[in-house]
């Protein structure tokens, strides 16, 4: 009977044991279901520590959408926020054009129909040009140096003189010109008048400082509104990558745009006039691909469209579409087409057409800087 009495005992004081090794492992099970979800979320992935137990707590928040540049949601009103949303808005534009601008490959566009086709590669490429992507209320037209609003008559260009697009009245500014044919006389006299540093390209006046890299390009910094001559021109391929000719102009150097504004100390320009006389394809792609754009803030050039250009080749059909991709890559790089003029002739590429004509001058300014 005392046998059994004390097998009882036993059992009953393990039984206990058994619940009270229980007990705390159901407290803290109880403890995290009604702690844990009140715990504050973290940024990131991080340990936070309470006592004795320490808690990992990772954030499944969405990450911050970006917006478009350009779109109505990144450039609306500001929320009930206030001016601290308006600005958080902004910055996070500033952050996705930061992305997307810089160096790029130049990106083909498919074709405007099914296949090829000329008659569809021009118009959709003539349309493109005739189409004006940023009105511009106030305007700097060639000879002028005072905005006004857009002249009735047929400008040869002109420049967006909006406030946000122009350099600040204290500060200086660079202009740049690239043109054998005196065509630039206007924009020099408007940026001349502005107080600009200007720089004069032209590898046929014998009156240019110097003739060789050593000593051409010579700055003229702290003389604003004087034009600096350079016997020079602009080229695509960089100054190491190419042979030297035996023919052309003795004593002449092209550069790259790069290159010029390194060897005269500029990281910004802030007006560019070209003509180059149908090297401008090649140039442009040039600019696309090395990011170069993005340091120039408004751009007059003239594109020619009698031939193909130089080094560009393929049937007419490829090069109308490599000109349409060109013209698509510097809108992706940030310039905004504002005005266009249209030259002499309707030839395009050795063919007679009706209404496209053999040139455009074309205005653009730059809404990313």
């Amino acid at each position: 009977m005392r046998t059994r009495l004390r097998g009882r005992g036993a059992l009953s004081l393990l039984r206990r044991g058994v619940l009270l090794l229980l007990i705390p492992p159901l407290l803290l099970a109880l403890q995290l279901l009604v702690v844990g979800p009140r715990l504050p979320r973290a940024a990131g992935v991080g340990v936070e520590r309470e006592g004795a137990v320490a808690f990992s707590v990772i954030s499944i928040e969405p990450a911050r959408s970006s917006r478009r540049p350009g779109s109505t949601e990144s450039r609306g009103a500001a929320p009930d926020g206030g001016e601290e949303a308006e600005a958080r808005a902004y910055e996070d534009e500033n952050e996705v054009h930061a992305r997307q601008i810089g160096p790029r490959p130049l990106e083909m566009q498919p074709w405007a129909s099914r296949g090829p086709s000329f008659a569809a590669e021009l118009h959709r490429l003539t349309t493109y040009i005739n189409r004006p992507q940023l009105n511009c209320s106030r305007v700097l037209s060639p000879g002028r140096a005072h905005a006004s609003q857009p002249p009735a008559a047929p400008s040869h260009w002109l420049l967006c003189a909006e406030d946000w697009l122009l350099p600040a009245a204290d500060r200086p500014c660079v202009a740049y010109s690239f043109s054998m044919d005196g065509g630039d006389a206007g924009f020099l006299k408007t940026v001349s008048g502005l107080g600009c540093e200007v720089h004069s390209f032209d590898p046929s006046k014998s009156n240019a400082s110097g003739g060789r890299h050593g000593n051409s390009l010579a700055s003229n910094h702290g003389d604003r509104g004087v034009v600096s001559q350079h016997k020079m021109w602009l080229d695509w391929r960089a100054l190491k990558k190419r042979r030297n000719k035996a023919g052309g102009n003795v004593g002449s150097v092209s550069q790259t745009l790069a290159d010029i504004m390194a060897a005269l100390g500029h990281h910004t320009v802030h007006f560019l006039y070209a003509n180059l006389l149908s090297a401008e394809w090649r140039v442009f792609q040039n600019w696309i691909e090395s990011g170069t754009l993005q340091s120039v803030h408004h751009l007059v050039a003239t594109v020619h469209m009698r031939w193909a250009g130089f080094e560009v080749g393929g049937s007419d059909e490829e090069v109308l579409r490599y000109w349409f991709s060109v013209l698509q890559g510097l809108q992706a790089s940030g310039l905004k087409l504002v005005h266009t003029s249209a030259g002499e002739g309707h030839s395009v590429l050795k063919q007679t057409v009706g209404s496209p004509h053999s040139s455009y001058t074309l205005s653009w300014v730059n809404t990313r800087r």
